[in-house]
């Protein structure tokens, strides 16, 4: 077999490859919205987007890549030929050159952020890694450009041919996949929880979808926390904040837990000019003072 056909068995695996990945990191974004009854659960790029338009830009892009997925399975035989395939294999690779600026920029501007890929599973910090598996994709989708209707192998030889090729590639993207690790983290070990690390972004993460951080983001000063700890299961988080006339701080406690953690919010009193000895907070006396 000739280089030239190794280049065509190359080129034409990358279109079910690319639309296994992006079916699957549409509904891996969609899983985690769900499970945390918002859209507006961190997602990656979209953290970079104004508060208001994160809403929009998450929905944009778990819709953008289910289609792209569907698209590249429908125009690869002989019925999406010509301008469909042409169409969508460009597409494809648009998003992913427009991702390699993205996930460079979140890296640039939340450095504790992740790619939110696969929805939870990615919550490690971007890195090199993450921005050259994406730069990997990119050049897959704009290699599947031009690629004649695809068809079953002809013989044994070519059907091995084509294995080892979409083994050889995906052991790449495992390579460049900070989610792998985790994967095999959950299944290899399941800590107590009061044991178990839980990035702070994720904590982020969790919050920002609340119904208590809806509630009462308003009234705070900055959404950067002034103080964090942890407590067991339980991780603190300080506000500084204005309710009416009063300067208060109020204090988010964030489950570290489960797939719908609960979050429990109070308010502490912050007289101006007066030293006060300051205790911290419990999570039973914050759902007792401000039960949400």
């Amino acid at each position: 077999m000739s280089g030239a056909d190794i280049l065509d068995v190359v080129r034409e695996v990358q279109i079910p490859i690319l639309a296994a990945l992006l079916v699957c990191g549409s509904a891996a974004k969609a899983a985690q919205a769900i499970r945390a009854r918002s859209l507006e659960a961190e997602t990656g790029p979209t953290v970079i987007f104004p508060v208001r338009l994160r809403r929009t830009a998450a929905l944009g892009l778990c819709t953008a890549e289910l289609a792209l997925g569907v698209g590249l399975l429908l125009t690869a035989g002989r019925i999406g030929t010509g301008v469909p395939a042409l169409a969508v294999r460009a597409a494809t690779a648009l998003l992913f050159i427009t991702a390699v600026g993205a996930l460079h920029e979140l890296r640039d501007r939340r450095p504790e952020a992740g790619c939110g890929c696969f929805g939870e599973l990615s919550h490690t910090p971007v890195s090199l890694r993450t921005i050259a598996r994406t730069a990997v994709l990119c050049l897959a989708a704009l290699s599947s450009i031009g690629v004649p209707p695809l068809r079953m192998p002809g013989s044994a030889g070519q059907a091995g041919l084509t294995l080892a090729v979409v083994a050889a590639e995906l052991a790449v993207l495992a390579v460049l996949s900070p989610e792998v690790g985790e994967i095999l983290t959950r299944m290899s070990h399941a800590d107590p929880c009061e044991l178990r690390e839980v990035p702070l972004a994720r904590t982020f993460s969790t919050l920002e979808a609340s119904a208590p951080w809806r509630r009462y983001r308003r009234y705070l000063v900055t959404d950067r926390p002034v103080d964090v700890w942890r407590e067991g299961c339980w991780r603190f988080l300080v506000f500084p904040g204005v309710l009416g006339s009063r300067r208060v701080e109020m204090v988010f406690a964030v489950y570290l837990a489960g797939r719908r953690a609960p979050v429990r919010v109070g308010t502490l009193d912050v007289a101006p000019g007066v030293a006060e000895v300051w205790h911290a907070p419990t999570a039973d006396s914050l759902q007792a003072s401000n039960p949400v």
